[in-house]
């Protein structure tokens, strides 16, 4: 199982709650594309609406600029692929203030690209500051014990 891309600014802006994985509705050439490494989750998001998910503002590169047609657009919205009962638990989750649903990482399992998903509630400036000074402190303890 080799991951893709990850969205590292989401533990740090995030508090996951929940995680869920999920297909994702690719072209051929996003495919390749994804599986070279051209593609980025950074300010992506996902939303239910009409009963089916959706991610926006992942960017896929075009993997030859050349064959890919003239109106592909790297940042479309794709669609997530999830049974009726795990879509109607995201919209439930979704329609609840301050949570969002958020692109966590871009794997495959077998021959399939998956997106794991989060429920997360986005974090103030205090629990950021609060975040980098506890690995700032564990870093600190590795190193001295590294160092006896």
């Amino acid at each position: 199982m080799a991951t893709f891309a990850e969205n590292r600014k989401a533990g740090f802006n995030y508090e996951t709650l929940e995680t869920m994985d999920a297909g994702i509705e690719l072209l051929g050439f996003e495919v390749k594309s994804v599986k070279k490494g051209q593609c980025s989750l950074e300010g992506a998001y996902s939303i239910v609406r009409g009963g089916e998910a959706y991610i926006i503002g992942m960017h896929i590169s075009p993997y030859q600029g050349a064959n890919t047609p003239k109106e592909y657009d790297p940042l479309r919205t794709r669609k997530l692929l999830l049974t009726k009962k795990e879509i109607n638990e995201l919209a439930d989750k979704e329609a609840v203030k301050g949570l969002t649903i958020v692109p966590l990482s871009l794997y495959n399992k077998g021959r399939r690209i998956k997106v794991s998903i989060g429920i997360a509630r986005g974090k103030k400036r205090f629990d950021k500051r609060e975040t980098i000074k506890k690995r700032e402190t564990e870093r600190e303890i590795r190193r001295t014990l590294k160092n006896e």
